[in-house]
């Protein structure tokens, strides 16, 4: 049997290739959740890694990577695109966010918690609000459900999450009314953050619930009425 160690140096040419496919993959999971490639948006090979100086086959396995997260898809002899998610993909989204951020804050142990992220969030949206920028307070609410999710201290947890905040995103992008869909809900964010200053985190699991509930409504009711335009 060979040794392991000599097996490792084997494979430190792919160490190189694959940490930089990773890091091409954060950049665009990024700039995907951050807006900058709307979904149906085809990512062009040439443009992409050209911009970002890495070549063709890393490029592909950054491709690779955030397909198999359902960030993109491959159609044949046409490309890589953004994925354009359905009502299935949205429900399911939202699924998973009402089982994770619950437990989350359900699992938090006793107050005082640490709580500036979660506070810097909320001033995010409201700075966002002022300045009428309605898809960066959707943006800022993104960030605050994330920031919530990193109070569970797990690695594994921000991991996961973070493909579905990227996801969620998606979703996001075929609301044609930004400030309709995000405005209510900067008043919710400074709720959750009251109940868990206040050490409630009873309180603050209830609101989160209803919170999840009524945004994926909301967001469902938009899809489907988007999908009714699209049929006429």
């Amino acid at each position: 049997m060979a040794d392991p160690l000599t097996q490792l140096a084997d494979d430190r040419a792919l160490l190189g290739r694959t940490s930089t496919a990773e890091r091409v993959a954060d950049i665009l999971r990024t700039r995907i959740a951050e807006g900058s490639f709307p979904p149906g948006t085809r990512l062009s090979e040439d443009s992409i890694g050209g911009a970002l100086g890495v070549s063709r086959n890393t490029l592909r396995e950054a491709f690779r990577l955030l397909t198999h997260e359902r960030l993109l898809v491959h159609e044949l002899n046409r490309g890589v695109f953004v994925r354009v998610l359905t009502v299935e993909d949205v429900e399911d989204i939202y699924r998973t966010r009402a089982l994770v951020e619950c437990a989350v804050v359900r699992g938090l142990g006793e107050p005082p918690f640490g709580l500036d992220a979660l506070a810097g969030a909320v001033e995010e949206g409201r700075r966002a609000a002022r300045e009428g920028d309605w898809k960066a307070v959707g943006t800022a609410n993104i960030h605050f459900h994330r920031e919530l999710v990193a109070l569970a201290g797990s690695e594994r947890t921000d991991e996961l999450m973070r493909s579905v905040f990227a996801e969620l995103r998606l979703a996001f992008h075929i609301v044609d009314d930004p400030r309709r869909l995000h405005e209510p809900y900067m008043a919710r964010n400074l709720q959750i953050l009251g109940a868990l200053r206040a050490g409630d985190r009873e309180a603050a699991e209830r609101l989160l619930a209803v919170y999840l509930a009524d945004s994926l409504e909301r967001v469902v009711e938009v899809y489907r009425r988007r999908v009714g335009d699209e049929g006429r």
